[in-house]
């Protein structure tokens, strides 16, 4: 492969990396949106730590929520609540685990972790909201 094939297919490697960072940040806002008509308040959006991160923090009355956004353009391969392996679900409790630690929170609060999974396109005939979707 010569030297320009492979710088275009750097570039186009760019190019793809951030559509889809796009896409994501578009499938969390709009999923914090759909929450928040559904009576969620919203707390934290990406939460970042070393061991992870939570990609929305509500409270759902006195319910405090840690949510997954997955958003799949094509669900051919798996739908987006399918990519949500036990590894990612791991790292979420234990990422949630430091929030509440670092809030002191931890013994003061009733918990639930939803995933909220888009397939397709980002509207909201393409949401599902799974409640509960692990602990």
């Amino acid at each position: 492969m010569g030297r320009i094939q492979q710088w275009l297919n750097r570039c186009f490697a760019l190019i793809n990396n951030k559509t889809k960072h796009s896409n994501g940040q578009q499938a969390e806002t709009f999923a914090a949106q759909y929450l928040q008509r559904q009576g969620l308040k919203l707390l934290d959006q990406n939460y970042n730590t070393k061991l992870g991160e939570i990609d929305l923090i509500m409270r759902d009355g006195q319910c405090l929520v840690f949510i997954e956004v997955k958003f799949r353009a094509r669900s051919d391969w798996a739908h987006a609540a399918e990519t949500v392996t036990l590894s990612k679900q791991q790292k979420i409790i234990r990422t949630a685990q430091l929030y509440l630690q670092n809030k002191q929170l931890s013994d003061r609060v009733y918990c639930r972790f939803d995933v909220v999974a888009i397939d397709n396109e980002i509207n909201e005939e393409n949401l599902n909201w799974l409640k509960n979707a692990f602990c």
